[in-house]
Formats: C-alpha cells, structure tokens, sequence
C-alpha cells in the first residue's frame, strides 16, 4: 500500500495541513474534560464563594465552548480536505492505472484480464480512496487521543489507570485474535468479485446465444453459485465484525463502572487529601476516550491490510513490466512507403507447447493488395498482430521500408497503420466521431470520402441527422454489416500508408464486397493486407499467401495457386463453382 502512496506527493502539504487540524481537534477535545473536572470541583467546593464559583463557572464555560467551536470548526475544514485529497488521489490513480492499460499487449490483457481490470479500476480504487480519507482522518487523532487520555488520567490518579492500562491490552488482544482470522478471508473476496464480473459479462455480452440455445437457467446457475461463495464468506466476514462493538462496547462500560467503583469504595484521592467529583467525572471521560480511540486504531488496523490487498492489485498493474516497449532512441519515421517484409518470422504464445508461426517470410508491397487465407487455426490473424506489435515475435523480425519496426517508437508507427479488426467495435458518439476516430482533428471532407469508398454512405444518408446520427456503446444499433463498413471508413479517414483488413468483409453481402474492393482498388495507394475467409474476396489480390498450421504453403496469383497449391484447390473448390473454377 505504501507504494501507491507516491501518488499523494502532489498534496503533500494538504495532508500536512489536515494532519495539523486534527491534532488542535484532539487537543481541544481532551481539554474538555479537564475544564468540566475543574468546573465541578468548584461548583461542589464548600471553600468557594458564590461569586467565585460564579467566575468559575464563567471562565470555564467559555473555555469549553472555545475549545468546542475551535474542534468544530477544525473537524469541518478537515473533512473538506479529506474529501478533496482523498479524490484527487482516487482519481490519478484511475489515470494511472488507465494510461498503463494503454499500453499493455495482448500479454498482458490476457494476463490481468477484462473483467479484474474493471474490477481494479472500480471497487479496489473505491476501496483504498475510502481508507486514505479514514487514514487522514484518524492515524493522527485516535493515537493523540488514547495517549492523550491515558495521561491525563495517570495524572489525575495514577491507582486507576492500572484498570485503563488492563482493558486496552485486552482489546488489543481480542482484535488481533480477529484479525488473524478474518484477513485472509478478504484476498478470496476479491478474487470472487472478480469472477463475478467475469461471469456477468460473459452471459452479458453473450446474451442473444444463451437466449438462443435456451440455457438462461444454466447461466443464471453460474452466477448463483458465485453469489453464494461471495455471500457465505461474506457472511462470515460480517458476523465476525459485529462482534467487534458490543464486545468492546461492554469492556468499555465494565472498565468505567470499575473506575467509578474503587473511586467511591476507596475514597480515591486525587491531591492526597479529599475525594473530588470532577477528578473522577475527567478520569471516567479520559479512560472512555482512550478506550474508544484505542477501538479506532485496531479498526484502522484491521482495515489497512483489506486496503492494502486493493493497493498491491492496484499496483501490480501500474508496475507491471510490458513485455512490448518503446526502444530507448527510436529511429526517426520519414517518408513512409509501406513496405511490410516478415523476415523468418515465429511466434508462440506464452505458456503454448507448439508455435502458431513457424519461419514466415514474405513482402507486402506498397501500392499492393496482399491477402492471407487458410483453414481456420491456420494463423492468419496471428500474423497480422504482429504488424501493429499486438504481440512481438519469438523469432525473425518484421521491417518496415527495410527498418526492424521494434526500433520505432510504437506512437508513432501506429500513425502509419489503419486497422480494422474482425468484429468492428463502434463507440459512444455519432457516426462523423466514429469514423474520424483516428484523425488528430476531424476533416468531414475526408470522412465523407472514406464512407463513401467503404459504401456506408447510402445507409448514413438514409439516418436521421445522418452523419451526427448516434451510435450506441458498440454499436449495438447499427446491423452487422454497417458497424463493419463504419470500421472500414475509420480506417480509411486515417489516410495510413498502410492497411490491414483482419476478416473484416464477411459480414458483408456480395455485391457490396465487390463494390468496396473496386473502390478500394480505384481510391486507395498503399499496402493493403487482408485476411480472408471468402476466396471471392481476394481473387483479384496482387499476392495470395496460403497458411496451413502456421507455415506458408502457396504464395501468387489466385490462377497461380489454383494450378501450384493444393491446400488453396482444396478451399477454392469449396467454395467456387466449376465455372468460376475453369475462369
């Protein structure tokens, strides 16, 4: 937890600041019982005047209702602060934590997970935001407080702090007892909350198949059953808490009427001569507020190592290693041509017992169509990743106009590059702000142009508001076919020297698909690299490279593989007539 504490530097001096309000509020709260001590024993004192019990009594009264505002208006000054410091660090730590995902590769999402990093971003953030402002709060005023209290009562009677000195080792003990217990019961919480998340989405976003197959009961079974581990150990984790109060609540009750007893059975003195009321009355209210704040450092205790399980899974994500990084002096990018070579190229996913690319080498020239095709398994989408660095070869290297592309900044390298993946993910917004997604400022000129190239200008135009028409999270009103072809116009208004097209016309019907590849044809001057399913969307390609478990098995023209490469026969006669076959 200490770690993410280096996020509270920039409010250093307000935590200074609140440190300082709280202790005048705990001074001048432990000086309140002193002035009533003092008050009553004046008040009760046969060798006082009336009119000096009256002076007594004023200058008193007017000492505690200062101390009273002065504590008011410290506590309400403070707790503005708390609020602020305590926000501003949640926040930074969200930016934080934000701006690392930004950079992770698909490692490291596959490592940390979607539904843990909503979950490290939201309840652990929460969590360790509501301990700071409770740690501001109380790690200055409950110590000052339970010392404080436990001084002024040895002062005023030294006999009976031996019971104050006795319960506060009792609760001591009693709370750590729990502690030991109820901790490690937090870690499996969280993993829980994790899981739920993780089914929540799954049946979520896969709500029209579950609804399909009719396995609603099946996957509300799933989530019952992580609710119900969630539950008990929450559950448990309560009834231990709810022990806490009334048990130090009773010691707390059996030490202050202990107190009051040997006072009263005893005659305690508190100047060796007489019995004084207010002495017992301060002596009673010190040991109540040491025991109490006493309470509220063993909480604080309790508290902090839950807090620090947020933290640590908090900061295991922001220093966490990425396995894919910048270079220390990136080359400089000029004058991009958009030459993609792989260079005996292998790649193997991390804990993976056989490669998913094995020795891949080829070039994607610029001004050309390149089109990977292949048996589903084959690689094909695998080795496209590696272009934008999604992941980073085992073996080989991949230039770009000669240059390894691991020398460029990543930034910078992804100016170059237009992306569109196999399931076309909309965001929040219009279609103009969807489509201009990757143009550093919107030029609807170009987004215009780039609709209509990828033939989503007919359906636009038929929407009310047309271009500022909205698009829904995902963009989930839009059919299939439209949220691909919105991609493609995204990829298209970045104007990239270079294209990569990841499956991304299947949902598109025949005459569509060929009228998009004319217009990419006719439109569009750089590398274009497709992957396909359908043999009719890359018959025409200027370079057909066949996939078969990871390696190259044919590479030419579409009549070139038709005569040389068996595999690409084989796919070609599933899917082609003989007519088209014999073309």
């Amino acid at each position: 937890m200490i770690k993410s504490f280096r996020f509270l530097k920039p409010y250093f001096g307000w935590v200074i600041l609140i440190f300082i309000l709280v202790a005048l509020r705990a001074v001048m709260t432990l000086a309140l019982p002193a002035l009533l001590g003092e008050l009553i024993n004046d008040i009760t004192s046969s060798s006082l005047t009336e009119t000096e019990k009256y002076q007594s009594l004023m200058t008193n009264g007017l000492l505690m209702l200062g101390s009273t505002i002065i504590g008011i208006v410290a506590i309400l000054f403070s707790g503005y602060l708390e609020s602020r410091v305590s926000s501003a660090y949640g926040r930074d730590l969200r930016n934080a934590l934000y701006s690392k995902v930004q950079t992770f590769s698909l490692n490291e999402m596959d490592r940390f997970t979607t539904s843990s990093l909503i979950t490290r971003t939201t309840n652990d953030i929460q969590s360790l935001q509501m301990m700071l402002a409770q740690l501001m709060r109380s790690v200055i005023m409950a110590p000052i407080m339970a010392l404080g209290g436990i001084i002024m009562a040895f002062v005023l009677s030294p006999n009976l702090t031996v019971f104050l000195f006795i319960s506060v080792a009792v609760i001591i003990l009693f709370l750590t007892i729990l502690l030991l217990v109820v901790m490690p019961k937090f870690k499996i919480i969280q993993r829980l909350i994790d899981k739920m998340n993780l089914v929540t989405r799954e049946n979520l976003s896969g709500l029209r198949v579950v609804r399909a197959y009719n396995t609603q009961k099946l996957q509300a079974q799933k989530s019952k059953d992580v609710a119900r581990d969630s539950m008990k150990r929450n559950i448990f984790v309560q009834r231990i808490f709810n022990t806490i109060w009334p048990v130090l609540g009773l010691l707390m009750q059996l030490t202050t009427a202990m107190l009051y007893y040997v006072a009263v059975s005893n005659g305690v003195i508190s100047q060796g001569s007489a019995f004084e009321p207010g002495d017992i009355s301060a002596i009673v209210q010190y040991a109540s507020q040491a025991l109490m704040n006493f309470m509220f450092i063993t909480m604080i205790l309790t508290m902090i190592p839950r807090a620090a399980i947020s933290a640590r899974r908090i900061m295991d994500v922001i220093d966490s290693d990425v396995l894919i990084k910048d270079p220390v002096n990136p080359d400089q990018i000029d004058n991009v041509l958009g030459e993609i070579e792989f260079e005996n190229v292998s790649f193997q996913y991390p804990g993976a017992d056989e490669p998913v690319l094995s020795h891949i080498s080829l070039t994607a020239n610029p001004g050309q169509v390149t089109a990977f095709i292949g048996s589903t398994g084959s690689g094909k989408s695998t080795l496209i990743n590696l272009i934008p660095r999604f992941y980073d070869p085992t073996e080989g290297r991949i230039l770009l106009d000669g240059k390894d592309i691991k020398t460029f900044n990543q930034n910078e390298f992804l100016k170059y590059i237009g992306y569109v993946p196999q399931k076309g993910n909309l965001f929040k917004g219009t279609i103009a702000s969807n489509i201009s997604f990757g143009q550093e400022e919107i030029n609807m000129d170009v987004v215009k142009k780039s609709a209509e190239i990828a033939q989503a200008s007919n359906f636009i135009d038929q929407m009310d508001g047309k271009y500022d028409a909205p698009i829904t999270q995902g963009g989930t009103n839009v059919s299939g076919g439209q949220r691909q072809r919105l991609s493609i116009a995204r990829a298209l208004a970045k104007e990239p020297q270079i294209y990569i097209f990841d499956d991304s016309f299947s949902a598109l019907d025949y005459k569509t698909d060929i009228n998009l590849r004319n217009a990419l044809k006719k439109h569009v001057d750089a590398t274009i690299i497709i992957v396909a399913q359908r043999i009719n969307s890359i018959k025409n390609a200027d370079k057909i490279v066949v996939l078969d478990k990871g390696k190259i098995v044919g590479m030419g023209t579409h009549e070139e593989l038709i005569k040389t490469s068996k595999v690409y026969l084989e796919i070609a006669e599933s899917q082609l007539s003989q007519e088209e076959l014999s073309r």
